[in-house]
């Protein structure tokens, strides 16, 4: 009985599992082996080994859009997390009519295409139209304004700053989600204790958002190291490689100089580094979930 049950789950997993081989494990496989060559996407593959795994740690522009990554990390992660938090903790603890409405408003920012934020930012940072620059201008602080888009200094921030609009918003979501999962039995007891805000929210709110703040940490992070759209949209890279990032450089070697083997190294790295980011905090997690229950 158990192994005509076992057959018949098999049988309606198969389908399933051909689709995934042909169009995930297959592409994968075949991406490892291509950044093991030296191949421009016409010719012949040539194998190379590691070389291009030891050239990219030699690269500096390969460096340098790494550490452009980590950069994103604080406006991805971070600062989207805390403006997350501090948003689902304001909504939660300040119920105002219409509720909804600005919820929807908060999350709005999630729901659309990275394409779409990359253009819409593109015009409030322009240099001469740009809302950003009219409303310092406006307020005499036309002294600040400045090309965001096109400064060496402010590129990479006025990027984060739009992967931070665009970020949070989920992790408002969750964290609202979360909150709404914690008891009010706490919260009262709490307040009958003599507990303030902010120690309701250090000791209960906090501690009761950690599974959602793991989501949160992960889902931020990939989106930072992997990011490549919105650059692509706002800066292509610019000024310079101020805010070039692994992804676009991924684009260049292949679809620009042909250097085919040379991105699929690159991809094969920035997928190890993901899985590497998320084992560990997997790992933190269960560690303080043992220690929780010893």
């Amino acid at each position: 009985m158990n192994r005509s049950f076992n057959r018949t789950a098999y049988l309606y997993l198969f389908p399933a599992l051909v689709i995934y081989g042909i169009f995930v494990l297959y592409p994968i496989l075949q991406t490892a082996y291509y950044s093991l060559t030296d191949w421009n996407g016409l010719s012949s593959p040539q194998f190379l080994g590691l070389q291009n795994y030891l050239n990219l740690f030699q690269d500096s522009v390969f460096l340098n859009a790494l550490l452009n990554n980590l950069a994103f990390i604080f406006f991805y992660s971070i600062l989207a997390i805390v403006l997350g938090l501090f948003f689902a903790v304001l909504l939660t603890n300040a119920p105002l009519r219409g509720m909804a409405f600005y919820r929807a408003g908060l999350f709005f920012p999630q729901v659309m295409a990275s394409v779409v934020i990359g253009m819409v930012w593109r015009w409030i940072y322009h240099p001469q139209y740009g809302a950003l620059n009219q409303f310092l201008r406006a307020v005499g602080l036309g002294a600040w304004a400045r090309p965001w888009l096109g400064d060496f200094d402010w590129a990479l921030t006025a990027v984060g700053i739009v992967g931070t609009w665009a970020q949070y918003g989920f992790c408002m979501v969750l964290f609202l989600a979360g909150i709404q999962n914690i008891s009010t039995a706490l919260y009262d007891a709490a307040r009958i204790d003599g507990a303030g805000l902010f120690q309701q929210f250090w000791y209960i709110t906090l501690p009761g958002l950690r599974n959602q703040l793991l989501v949160a940490l992960i889902s931020t992070l990939i989106a930072a190291i992997r990011i490549f759209d919105l650059v692509f949209v706002t800066t292509r890279g610019g000024p310079g490689n101020a805010t070039l990032v692994a992804g676009m450089y991924l684009y260049r070697n292949a679809f620009v100089i042909n250097r085919v083997g040379y991105a699929a190294a690159i991809a094969v790295l920035l997928t190890g580094l993901i899985l590497l980011i998320s084992y560990f905090i997997l790992r933190l997690q269960r560690t303080q979930d043992e220690e929780s229950f010893a």
